[in-house]
This record gives structure tokens, C-alpha cells and sequence, in this order.
């Protein structure tokens, strides 16, 4: 094996089916397929729809990021995917495949954690991550503060949402104004069109007893539609983009606010920002104004690399490798709530004739 090991990842925790090939820290291959179309019309994402085009998607994928990387499959150290947390079917269609690549290849196992994986993709674009590492990371199913000594087996959450994640939230203010699906992208534009101070909206647990690291959108989400609600049936005219704009600015400020205030609090001069909502405008800009005047550097991968994708799981199953981190086992199985402290599934033996078959060994 390289000095640089060659590791394939492979993601399908929601609607995205992400194959990304990486060699050390450098990115070869990031093929994505997505079913966010397929979605749009429901104004999420359905499981089972997500599921099936898993399947449909996989095989084309990864050959697609194998044929981009230039190299054939027999030439990887590794193969890595999210075993969870995410949707139950979907983190299912990701782990069978990447077993029968494994066993097929005689190449070792990862099962990583999705939520370390966005961690981990920063080392792509900024080499590799300091000890320690304050990570912001804020999607659709998730809104967290992690702190992390070493990203192959320590990261401790400090914070969380209690209810809606920002990217939950920007989907359903997107619901109530009429701007369509994924809400996140189509609310940052039009936001660039309003004013952040036209409307007052609250800012969730952010009082002197609440809890100084968690999250909670819910309560704002709601003000929103009570407010345009308020509007319509006044029969006034909704300023979409004001709206938007305010909506936009309480939400980055309440996670710009935190994250600077976790690391003042542990002594961290590094933030990390990822997940799909770090792909959002304001928020880089209002992280990299509150980083600059506390003296932290402030790490964001460019939003290609913040949404899903595969190459983050490539680039955490890489490190594992490099790390020399024990592999996981073949009866590997998806865990939708996989804690994030477990950055990755160790190996844990078969039981009676499965092992045997699949080893060649008595147990």
C-alpha cells in the first residue's frame, strides 16, 4: 500500500447517492446522483423514493468516480461508507453495496459516521484538521457543536438542536413563502434581494438560562408563518424577500453566536463549518466577521463539499487507513441514529456459519 492510501467512499444517507475517491488529503473523483427532483413535488424527501434510486444510481456512480479518478478498482486500500446516522433504507442501500465491493475486492471496511465525515471533507481543501477542532455542522437533519481531538476517534458533541435543524427550517419557511424545494439555496437568494433588520424574529435559546450551546429553529419557524400569515389575511402583500432575509439573519446569528462562544469557552482558535446549510451566503460571511474579531480561524469547505456527498466519507475512510484504525467486519449493518461519538464501527465477529462461510475460519 502508498504512503497516500486510495480509499472509495460511498453516501447515501438521504437523496443523494455520493461515490468521491481520495488519495491521502487530495480529492481524485466526487460523483454525485441525485433524486432531489424526484422529491421536489412532495416538498421533502421521501424514503422510499430515495431508497430506490439508490439502487438505480449506484453501480453507474461508482464506475463514473472511478473512470474520473483514473484508476481501477482493484488498485484501493480501502473502501469506506456512511453507516449511519440517516435514513434507515438509504443507509442500507450505501453499506450492502459497499460490502459486496469489499468482499468482492478483498479490500477492508469502513462503516464511518456521517457527521465526522463532514468534518473530515475540510481536509480536502485545507489540510489536514488541528487538535482540537471546534466544528459547526448544519443541515437538514442536523444542528451540532462538536469538539474533536482526533477525528478518527474522538468527537464530543457540546451542543444540538432540541427540535427543528437549520436546514429543516429553511425548507419549511421556503413551504410558507412559495419558494419551492430544497429551501435552503432559494432562500438565501432571495434573501440577497430583502433587508435582515425588517422584521424582529426571534432568536431560539439564546437567554441568559438557557443552554449556552444548543439550538432550537422551531419556535422561529413558526413566528414566520404566524407573521406572512398575519399579512395574508390582512389582505397586505408578503415581502417574500424581507421576510427571507430576516428569517436568514436569526438563523445565522444564533449559530455564529454559539460557535464563537464554544470556542472562546474551550479554548479552540479553529472553527470548522459544514453540513449543507454551510453552503449558505450569510452565513460564511457573518462566521468569518465573528472569527476574524475573536482571533479564530475560520475553516469552510467550498459548498460543493458541505452538501452530501461521497468524498467525505472517502476522505474520513482514508484517514482511518492512514491512522491505521481497525476495519469493521462484514455483517456491518446501517444505524439511522448512529451516535456521532462513534466515528466508525469496529470490527465485531460473525456468529456459527455466517463467519465460517464468509471467512473460511472456525471461530
Amino acid at each position: 500500500m502508498a504512503d497516500e492510501p486510495l480509499v472509495l467512499g460511498i453516501e447515501t444517507s438521504c437523496d443523494e447517492t455520493g461515490v468521491g475517491i481520495v488519495r491521502g488529503t487530495t480529492l481524485l473523483a466526487d460523483a454525485v446522483a441525485s433524486s432531489v427532483n424526484d422529491h421536489a413535488r412532495f416538498g421533502g424527501v421521501v424514503p422510499e423514493i430515495a431508497s430506490r434510486a439508490h439502487l438505480e444510481a449506484m453501480v453507474p456512480t461508482i464506475q463514473r468516480a472511478l473512470d474520473t479518478a483514473g484508476v481501477k478498482a482493484s488498485d484501493l486500500d480501502g473502501i469506506a461508507v456512511t453507516a449511519g446516522p440517516g435514513l434507515a433504507g438509504a443507509l442500507l442501500v450505501g453499506v450492502s453495496a459497499a460490502k459486496a465491493y469489499a468482499w468482492a475486492l478483498d479490500k477492508p471496511l469502513y462503516g464511518v459516521n456521517h457527521l465526522a465525515s463532514h468534518i473530515c471533507v475540510d481536509q480536502l481543501e485545507h489540510g489536514r484538521l488541528p487538535s482540537p477542532t471546534m466544528a459547526l455542522l448544519v443541515s437538514g437533519g442536523h444542528s451540532s457543536l462538536l469538539l474533536s481531538e482526533d477525528i478518527t476517534t474522538d468527537v464530543r458533541p457540546l451542543g444540538a438542536t432540541i427540535d427543528d435543524a437549520a436546514g429543516e427550517a429553511f425548507d419549511k419557511v421556503a413551504r410558507v413563502l412559495g419558494l419551492g424545494f430544497p429551501g435552503g439555496p432559494v432562500v438565501d437568494r432571495t434573501a440577497r434581494e430583502g433587508d435582515p433588520k425588517a422584521i424582529a424574529f426571534p432568536r431560539g435559546l439564546t437567554g441568559p438560562k438557557d443552554p449556552e450551546y444548543d439550538f432550537s429553529f422551531s419556535g422561529l419557524k413558526t413566528a414566520v408563518a404566524r407573521w406572512v400569515e398575519a399579512k395574508r389575511r390582512a389582505g397586505e402583500e408578503v415581502p417574500i424577500a424581507d421576510v427571507a432575509a430576516s428569517f436568514q439573519e436569526a438563523v445565522t446569528d444564533v449559530l455564529t453566536r454559539k460557535a464563537v462562544k464554544a470556542c472562546k469557552d474551550n479554548g479552540v482558535d479553529h472553527l470548522m463549518i459544514g453540513g449543507g446549510v454551510a453552503a449558505n451566503s450569510r452565513l460564511r460571511e457573518m462566521a468569518q466577521q465573528r472569527c476574524d474579531r475573536a482571533g479564530i480561524r475560520l475553516r469552510v469547505p467550498r459548498p460543493g463539499l458541505c452538501t452530501d456527498n461521497g468524498a467525505m466519507v472517502a476522505a474520513l475512510g482514508s484517514e482511518m487507513v492512514w491512522r491505521d484504525r481497525a476495519p469493521s467486519s462484514l455483517d456491518l449493518s446501517a444505524d439511522s441514529s448512529l451516535p456521532v461519538t462513534e466515528v466508525h464501527v469496529p470490527h465485531t465477529d460473525f456468529h456459527g456459519q455466517a463467519y465460517q462461510a464468509l471467512t473460511g475460519q472456525q471461530r
